[in-house]
C-alpha cells in the first residue's frame, strides 16, 4: 500500500486533481489518500496557507500530489520544497499528439535547483534619510553542496534514463562568483560520468533561450539554477502546447511531491473547461518514483491514446470534453 498525501490546493486544482484520482484509481494499485488543506482558501478559513497539520501528511506519506495554489503559491510551494528538502525539481519538455505545440518531435528534461538561488525570500528596501523607499535588495545565494546535489542528480537521470548529454545553464560571464562557481562544479560532476560516454556542455542562460526556439531537438537534459530553471521551463512549456502539458516533480532524499506547472486559473475554476493532462502527467511521474513503472506506461498510453484521437479532449485542445469527461476517457482507456 502508498500513502499519497493529497493537496487539491484553489481553483482548478481541485478540478485537476480529481481527474487524476479518478484515473489511478483506474489502475490495479493499492492507494491511501490523505487529503490536506493549503492556498488562498486555506488561509481565508484558518489564518495560513499551509498548516502544520498539512505538513506532517506530506511528511508521513511515500509521495504528494499537488494541485494548484493562487496568491498564496510561494508561501505554499516553496515552502513545502524547503520544509522536505525537495532539491530537484524535474520539468519535462515532451511533445505530445494533438497539442498545436511549435514543435513535435520534443523530449527533454529541465532540471531545477529548488532550494537556494534567488528564490530564497531574502529581500529589503533601501531607504532614504526621510523613510521613503527609493530602491529594493535581492540576495542570491549559490553553495558548493546545492551545485554539486544537482549536477549528481542531473548526470544520474541521464545515466539512468539513457540519455547522452547534459547541458549546463548559467550566466557566469556576469555573476562571476555565484555561476562561477556553479560552472565549476557542473563540470567537476561531469568528469565523474566521463566512463558513461555522457557529453557535458554548459551555455549562458540567455543563449539558451535563444536555442529552445532554434534548435531545441539538441537537449537531453539541462540542468541550472532556480530562477533560470523556472523560465526556461516555462519556454519549454510554449514549445510543446503550454502549460496544461506540462507536469513536475519535486524530488528529495526521502520524499516527493509531483504537481502540474501551470496554475490555480481562478477565471475558468469550477467551469470543468480545465486540461488535466499535466495533473495526470504528474501522477505518472509519481508512479515512476514509487518504481511502478509498468503502471506508468499503461497510463502515458492511455493518454496518447486520447490526445491522438482528440475526440475527447478539453478545448484548449481542439475539443469540447469537460474536465471529468477527458479523465473518464483516458480511465476508459486503461480498462
Amino acid at each position: 500500500m502508498y500513502k499519497i498525501a493529497v493537496i487539491p490546493g484553489d481553483g482548478i486544482g481541485k478540478e485537476v486533481m480529481e481527474a487524476a484520482l479518478t484515473v489511478l484509481d483506474a489502475l490495479n494499485l493499492d492507494f491511501e489518500y490523505e487529503f490536506g488543506e493549503a492556498g488562498d482558501e486555506c488561509k481565508e478559513k484558518n489564518g495560513i496557507p499551509l498548516p502544520q497539520e498539512t505538513i506532517d501528511i506530506v511528511k508521513k506519506s511515500d509521495a504528494c500530489l499537488f494541485g494548484a495554489a493562487g496568491e498564496t503559491a510561494a508561501d505554499v510551494i516553496v515552502r513545502l520544497r524547503q520544509e522536505m528538502d525537495l532539491f530537484a525539481n524535474l520539468r519535462p519538455v515532451k511533445s505530445y499528439p494533438g497539442s498545436n505545440g511549435l514543435f513535435d518531435d520534443l523530449d527533454f528534461m529541465i532540471v531545477r535547483e529548488n532550494t537556494e538561488g534567488m528564490y530564497i525570500g531574502k529581500e529589503e528596501y533601501i531607504k532614504d534619510e526621510s523613510g521613503n523607499i527609493i530602491g529594493a535588495t535581492a540576495e542570491r545565494l549559490i553553495t558548493r553542496y546545492a551545485s554539486k546535489r544537482i549536477c549528481e542528480y542531473a548526470f544520474k537521470y541521464a545515466k539512468d534514463n539513457g540519455r547522452k548529454k547534459v547541458t549546463g545553464v548559467h550566466k557566469a560571464n556576469v555573476l562571476k562568483k555565484t555561476d562561477g562557481l556553479f560552472k565549476e562544479v557542473f563540470y567537476e560532476i561531469a568528469k565523474k560520468y566521463e566512463n558513461e560516454k555522457i557529453e557535458a556542455e554548459d551555455f549562458y542562460v540567455d543563449a539558451t533561450a535563444m536555442y529552445l526556439l532554434t534548435r531545441p531537438q539538441s537537449f537531453e537534459v539541462i540542468v541550472t539554477t532556480n530562477l533560470f530553471g523556472d523560465i526556461l521551463s516555462d519556454e519549454g512549456a510554449g514549445l510543446v502546447g503550454g502549460l496544461g502539458l506540462i507536469p513536475s516533480a519535486n524530488i528529495g532524499e526521502k520524499s516527493a511531491l509531483f504537481e502540474p506547472v501551470h496554475g490555480s486559473a481562478p477565471d475558468i475554476a469550477g467551469k470543468g473547461l480545465a486540461n488535466p493532462t499535466a495533473m495526470i502527467l504528474s501522477a505518472i511521474m509519481m508512479l515512476e518514483y514509487l518504481g511502478e513503472k509498468e503502471m506508468a506506461i499503461k497510463l502515458d498510453k492511455a493518454i496518447l491514446k486520447v490526445l491522438s484521437d482528440g475526440e475527447t479532449v478539453t478545448a484548449d485542445l481542439g475539443g469540447n470534453a469537460t474536465t471529468t469527461e477527458m479523465a473518464e476517457a483516458i480511465k476508459n482507456e486503461i480498462s
